[in-house]
């Protein structure tokens, strides 16, 4: 799955933050470009976590979301171009975006305690304007339906959730509802480019308390189902990594750490019954890959490249300095099996950001206690490592905040680095000096 930003810039795929940095001597000499601070954006004040998960980069704006409301920025992070208040907090943004710099949003009907997520939104990231908002309805015809995400793909935004599922045109035309059958609803859809998948759950015969999971490709304008393969009765979630190719993460309940993910799965779906081709088992490999628990959409801390069928995944090692550090493995997706491994001899964090169009992996790495972080460009031949930016040296603690602390999305274009929590939070006595949202580059 490749973001195209802003439909011009070079392709990105979002990855996040929240690595153990337990600090360590840095090694090597080549440090690339030295960065500098271009935008900071400080926490808002907040008396408990408050969901501020969006993070796009156009070709002429940087957005993100805050408490209530969503700012533009100028590609630096600078200066405010806009903003864009909701009434009420944002509950699921979805990553994907048009040529012309759409997205899809879900929103809260109010600000009080009682509000719910209930508010469908296509959102024009240039502008800063809701070119439409949107509610939902039972199969009864109740409006306001609470929806848990919302994505876009195929030309239709779709939300879904427990109570029901919706989808709309562009244009703002209702185009389906998911079909009702007994114990079985839509948890959610997954999109990017031409292509809309559902992950479609019902309820177990043998024990109401699991569900039977199904992923479906479906026509993004009619919901009818193109393909449609069953998961395994052990699995009680599923993520989708990326539509085309079909990857997706799959939890039995065991995740280490709650990350949400014990097996990714590649499947074919170019015929009416998808097929397995292969599957990686994240927690034997000790992979740390970060998917929301009930989510369909939102994994990070890994990359793919379309063109080569790899996935790229950190996992936590032993280093040269004695210390736990982060190594980045290459799997091909068609068989499973490993395509290199990068070499570590220092105790920092290293997370998959994005693949170039060359294939090569781009990555963060984080900060220690004597050296700030920077981004490195990852050869998938022999696995080399090139640094293209190092931050500057009073950041190091705020990088180790937002490494350690914080729930991250980053975003590599245009050589700036743009790194945005998806939570603002109350500040504690350990991570006093983290932003929500920093920007790094030249």
């Amino acid at each position: 799955m490749k973001l195209i930003v802003g439909g011009v810039l070079a392709a990105a795929l979002v990855s996040g933050c929240g690595s153990d940095d337990d600090g360590g001597e840095s090694g090597g000499s080549d440090k690339g470009a030295q960065a500098k601070t271009l935008g900071k954006i400080s926490m808002p004040k907040v008396g408990e976590d408050t969901d501020s998960r969006g993070t796009w980069v156009t070709d002429s704006t940087f957005v993100k979301s805050e408490v209530n409301k969503l700012v533009g920025y100028s590609l630096d992070g600078a200066k405010s171009k806009w903003k864009l208040p909701l009434g009420g907090s944002l509950c699921w943004a979805s990553p994907h975006m048009t040529k012309d710099g759409l997205t899809a949003i879900l929103f809260q009907d109010g600000a009080g305690d009682d509000a719910e997520c209930t508010k469908v939104g296509l959102l024009d990231l240039n502008k800063g304007k809701l070119v439409w908002q949107k509610e939902g309805s039972d199969n009864e015809g109740n409006a306001g339906v609470e929806f848990d995400e919302v994505t876009i793909g195929g030309g239709t935004v779709a939300a879904g959730g427990t109570e029901g599922g919706g989808a709309w045109s562009l244009d703002g035309k209702p185009l389906w509802k998911p079909p009702y059958v007994a114990d079985c609803n839509d948890e959610g859809y997954a999109g990017g480019d031409d292509k809309l998948v559902a992950i479609r759950g019902c309820e177990s015969e043998e024990n109401s308390s699991t569900k039977r999971l199904e992923v479906q490709t479906v026509d993004p304008k009619t919901r009818d189902v193109k393909s449609s393969y069953k998961l395994d009765g052990k699995f009680e979630h599923a993520h989708v990594i990326s539509t085309a190719p079909l990857v997706v993460a799959a939890d039995t309940g065991d995740s280490d750490g709650g990350s949400g993910v014990t097996d990714i799965l590649t499947i074919d779906d170019s015929g009416k019954q998808g097929k397995l081709l292969s599957t990686i088992d994240v927690l034997a490999k000790g992979f740390q890959p970060d998917c929301p628990a009930v989510n369909v959409e939102g994994c990070n801390d890994l990359a793919l490249d379309k063109a080569s069928s790899t996935l790229y995944l950190s996992s936590e090692v032993d280093v040269d300095d004695g210390g736990p550090g982060d190594r980045i493995t290459g799997l091909n997706l068609k068989t499973g099996k490993e395509t290199g491994k990068t070499k570590m001899a220092e105790s920092r964090s290293l997370i998959p950001v994005q693949t170039d169009d060359d294939g090569s992996l781009v990555a963060y790495q984080g900060s220690t206690y004597s050296d700030p972080g920077g981004v490195v460009r990852i050869d998938p031949k022999d696995f080399g490592m090139e640094t293209l930016q190092t931050h500057p040296d009073d950041m190091k603690n705020v990088e180790s905040d937002m490494d350690t602390y914080g729930d991250c999305t980053m975003i590599y274009t245009g050589k700036k680095l743009y790194i945005g929590d998806n939570t603002a939070t109350r500040p504690t006595a350990d991570s006093k000096a983290r932003p929500l949202a920093v920007v790094f580059g030249p």
